[in-house]
């Protein structure tokens, strides 16, 4: 705990405090530098006193639909954010994700704004709320509207984890029973699917700091373990252990050590033993 005073705050607090202050001032410099968008900034950042409620407004105006207006979609996702505070937590760790690990992100506001894999991630969160509130009609409902808007469909009961960074997103799709760790990358036209119609737990168990490249397919109840890196358009049918390279179709160990966490350097090349 951090000493504030009288008050005492946790760095998670403090953190949060210190994005949405950054994301306020890098609002307030656009609508200075571009006059014609500053109503947009305005409506989306400046006029709301916290990230949450900005949150709300963000997807429920990206998500809104005749059948489920714009107005009601922020009432939903306003109650989830503030039932689970770690929807928020995990929202912040998302935009870090961004920011640190994408090259063409060099502002905080940039995926709240502009980027559909954050949209589409932090939609999905409020979907799997309301998956485990058994709401699942809703739930359904959320998944469905992602889809149209982002390409990108994620099934609501499937379980991320935090600092997740989705890039460019198009084509994303992730089974009922995936489940992805803390601190992941995952790229375009991914897929975590299952294998056969059997029911049960059938999708791929992603660990942390796991890099997955773009067109990479992952398919059954495989093990993925920590830090492993998934080259691009691969065929992952089996467990991989931790921190292996695999690629090829059928997806194969190339090398049996990567770095620690390949999501955060996003290196695509293939590593080699020595």
């Amino acid at each position: 705990m951090l000493e504030t005073g009288a008050d005492t705050i946790n760095e998670s607090e403090l953190k949060h405090r210190e994005i949405w202050s950054t994301m306020r001032a890098e609002a307030a410099a656009a609508a200075a530098g571009e006059p014609v968008l500053a109503s947009y900034f305005h409506n989306t950042v400046l006029r709301h006193r916290s990230l949450d409620r900005a949150l709300a407004y963000q997807l429920a105006s990206v998500l809104d639909h005749a059948a489920l207006t714009a107005t009601a979609l922020q009432e939903v996702i306003a109650a989830a954010l503030a039932d689970d505070p770690h929807i928020s937590h995990c929202m912040q760790a998302d935009i870090c994700a961004w920011f640190d690990r994408d090259p063409a992100c060099d502002q905080y506001l940039t995926p709240f704004l502009y980027f559909k894999g954050f949209h589409a991630l932090q939609s999905h969160r409020i979907a799997h709320w309301l998956w485990e509130k058994g709401r699942h009609t809703l739930a359904l409902y959320f998944q469905s509207r992602v889809s149209e808007q982002f390409a990108v469909d994620i099934h609501p009961a499937a379980t991320f984890g935090c600092g997740i960074m989705i890039d460019h997103a198009t084509g994303l799709v992730v089974g009922e029973t995936s489940v992805v760790g803390d601190d992941v990358s995952i790229l375009h036209s991914v897929t975590l699917g299952g294998s056969g119609c059997g029911g049960g737990d059938r999708h791929p168990k992603i660990g942390r700091g796991v890099m997955i490249g773009a067109g990479a397919k992952v398919l059954g109840p495989v093990n993925i373990g920590e830090g492993v890196k998934i080259a691009a358009g691969s065929l992952v049918l089996r467990d991989v252990p931790a921190h292996a390279t695999v690629a090829g179709v059928p997806a194969r160990i190339v090398a049996a050590k990567s770095v620690a966490e390949p999501a955060f350097t996003m290196d695509q090349t293939l590593d080699s033993d020595d």
